[in-house]
């Protein structure tokens, strides 16, 4: 697995526990399956093994996130993006739902 470079230039080892943990908490209550989670996992790796690259940005992984997220549950990608986006108000989040239905 690559190397994740964070948003301040650091570098550490990708940390799939790390991974899970928050994917999990923003499933948290979900109806979402282990299974599920655990294909999810496994797609995201996979997104990241296949850039070929020994180090990829934080960015990347949270992209790789999300786009499993929403097709998991929207509710848990709406909880994750809120806190990976940083919104700061109630209007980011009806943008970002307006967003979804938008490609429903």
């Amino acid at each position: 697995m690559p190397h994740v470079v964070k948003s301040d230039n650091t570098r550490e080892p990708f940390n799939e526990e790390k991974l899970r943990s928050g994917i999990q908490r923003a499933l948290e209550k979900r109806p979402v399956s282990t299974e599920s989670v655990e294909k999810s996992i496994d797609k995201i790796k996979s997104g990241l093994r296949a850039t070929g690259e020994r180090e990829v940005r934080s960015e990347l992984v949270g992209e790789l996130i999300m786009e499993q997220l929403k097709k998991l549950d929207k509710v848990a990608y709406i909880r994750f993006a809120s806190v990976y986006r940083a919104f700061e108000d109630v209007k980011d989040f009806g943008e970002e739902i307006a967003r979804l239905g938008d490609e429903d």
